[in-house]
């Protein structure tokens, strides 16, 4: 060991060999009492400033700026143990380069090493000289830049645990002296204290804040769980009060805010609610690649609309069948408590659906199996008219009956709509042999007609053909015969989209009554007899020259274009038909008979399902 060297209990010794019980001269013995106690009082002072601080950053720099203030050294410095057990430099006073606070020192190595295993004080006067440390090549480098030589080291203890290093270096080769490292001890004892508490009150300052964000964060789930609990109540209520979507839009209003709007199954609009109150929304229906979206994935979509609020939607299905959406617009995104709610309530909404489609479809089945039996099997029966009043419908007023036909749609969905109106006319709707049938009360079969083909247009978005026939007693069969064949009449005329009173083609009564079939017989016979005999045997279409003769106003070159034939063709046709019918068939009065027979024979073979060449 060195002269300047401290020994390895941690004690000091001077250059001059003289220890702490030397016999000074009485001028200097008051003299040292005088610095001792003026460096006591100091750290006592100290002390008591360390102690009155809190923030850990706080105690770290005054620690090295009281230090260096009692030692009187140019530099002080502090480093603390890491998790990895590196000594890491925290804070320092006097002046030492980034480079040198960004140092750290591995476990066991150099000055701060040695004092951390021993737990005790050590000093060298020249530390790169020395060869009592184990040295680390990295901060030998530092070492010279700094001008650091002589360098002292205590330890800071919490209890027997050496938590870090205080030191206190000079740039000028000294020893320190034994009252120097008792004094830079006692004040690492104090610091060490200060430092704990520090940390401590940290510790659980940090834990009370953790503590009140948990608390909150319970009171926040706890008024989540009690608002969910509450909407789910008040959205079982609606199940069992047998509520719609206005009500379940506004259920999510009063309890989201914002705006609500609910689709069909065909995106169309049935309700939407806005909330009286900030943050409200303007309603509006989701964007299409929103609600695809939300379609796809079979979750809630939310995005930024061009207004800056947030849209979210979700999708009502049961099942793969797609039944609607709900979407809701405000200006903060939802939470995901919020989302739930949102998708708890799309599901509420696919129930109310499904009961309501349930209810709907029974109650279809009722009045079409009602509708079928007064169509069916007279006479009516004490049950039957009970079951029909039993829904509101006097069967002995039923006057009434109309049947529709859209070629664009399934009869199911035009017996639909004529059960959804049905109420509003006093009358039973269904599907008969086919047919999409209804049975009402009504004044004027006309305006019954019209009025229906409007909302049947409406709502199908196709085109539709609607007659109706006034029921003589409750012949309701025969009127079905009449009004069927009457619709197939309109299709046959030309007609594609149009109400009408089987009255308004009186003319062709003839055709579509069943019950004058026999007369019509007799006059196409009359008629039409040698033509059609000649056509049956001969295979020929001299009724459908004929047809396409009147069709053209009589002109010749037209007849022939229609026909596709040469015209040298058609005056043979003619010439056969003169022949047989005799020569005065073109004749006003005969031509308007043969006419009307050709169209009636047409008009019968379309009723039919023949084709007349």
């Amino acid at each position: 060991m060195g002269p300047t060297d401290s020994g390895p209990d941690g004690t000091t010794t001077g250059r001059d060999g003289s220890g702490p019980d030397a016999g000074p001269d009485e001028g200097g013995l008051l003299s040292y009492r005088l610095r001792r106690e003026r460096r006591l009082s100091s750290l006592y002072a100290t002390a008591r400033s360390l102690a009155a601080l809190g923030e850990v950053d706080e105690v770290l720099t005054s620690i090295v700026r009281h230090a260096h203030e009692l030692i009187g050294s140019d530099i002080a410095y502090l480093s603390l143990l890491d998790a990895e057990g590196n000594l890491t430099l925290r804070a320092s006073a006097g002046t030492i380069s980034a480079e040198f606070s960004s140092a750290r020192m591995p476990p066991g190595i150099g000055l701060g090493g040695r004092v951390i295993r021993s737990r005790a004080p050590f000093w060298v006067s020249n530390y790169g000289e020395s060869d009592v440390v184990r040295h680390n090549s990295a901060f030998d480098l530092l070492v010279p830049n700094e001008g650091l030589t002589a360098l002292l080291g205590v330890p800071l203890l919490v209890g027997d645990r050496a938590v870090g290093v205080l030191f206190a270096a000079d740039r000028s080769e000294r020893p320190f002296e034994q009252d120097e490292v008792a004094l830079l001890s006692a004040f690492a004892d104090h610091a060490a204290i200060a430092l704990n508490n520090a940390r401590l009150y940290e510790e659980s300052r940090e834990s009370l804040q953790r503590l009140r964000e948990a608390y909150r964060t319970i009171e926040e789930q706890v008024a989540s769980v009690e608002r969910a609990a509450a909407v789910h109540e008040a959205l079982t209520h609606v199940v069992l009060t047998g509520g719609g979507p206005g009500d379940i839009a506004r259920l999510l209003v009063e309890h989201l805010r914002g705006a609500v709007t609910v689709l069909d199954r065909d995106d169309r609009v049935v309700a939407t609610r806005v909330c009286d109150g900030p943050p409200a929304a303007t309603a509006r229906e989701p964007a299409r690649e929103l609600l695809e979206q939300a379609r796809r994935t079979g979750r809630c979509a939310s995005a930024p609309d061009s207004g800056g609020a947030v849209c979210s939607v979700t999708v009502v299905h049961a099942g793969g069948s797609h039944l609607g959406s709900l979407s809701l617009t405000r200006s903060a995104a939802p939470g995901s408590a919020d989302v739930r709610m949102l998708e708890r309530s799309a599901q509420i909404m696919g129930l109310l659906i499904l009961m309501r489609d349930a209810r709907v479809e029974a109650e279809e089945r009722v009045r079409g199996e009602l509708l079928v039996e007064l169509l069916s099997r007279p006479p009516l029966h004490p049950a039957q008219r009970d079951r029909a009043l039993a829904r509101g419908v006097d069967v002995d007023r039923l006057d009434v009956l109309v049947v529709a036909d859209c070629p664009g749609k399934p009869t199911s969905d035009v017996v639909r709509q004529l059960n959804a109106l049905s109420p509003e006319w006093s009358g039973l709707a269904g599907e008969y042999l086919g047919r999409a049938t209804m049975l009402l009360r009504a004044d004027d079969a006309e305006e019954a007609a019209s009025a229906l083909h409007r909302r049947l247009r409406r709502a199908l978005g196709l085109p539709v053909l609607v007659a109706a026939d006034r029921v003589d007693g409750r012949e309701w069969a025969r009127s079905f015969g009449l009004t069927w064949r009457c619709v197939e009449v309109m299709r046959s005329l030309g007609a594609t989209d149009r109400g009408s009173a089987t009255v308004q083609y009186a003319m062709y009564a003839i055709v579509f009554d069943p019950e004058r079939a026999h007369d019509l017989d007799r006059f196409l016979a009359d008629c039409l007899g040698p033509l059609l005999e000649y056509d049956r045997r001969r295979s020929t279409a001299l009724v459908a020259t004929t047809a396409a003769y009147f069709a053209q106003g009589g002109n010749l070159s037209r007849t022939a274009r229609f026909l596709h034939v040469h015209m040298n063709t058609l005056l043979k046709r003619l010439d056969r038909v003169g022949v047989l019918l005799g020569d005065g068939w073109r004749l006003p009065d005969r031509a308007l008979r043969l006419h009307l027979a050709v169209r009636l024979h047409q008009l019968r073979g379309a009723l039919d399902g023949e084709d007349d060449g």
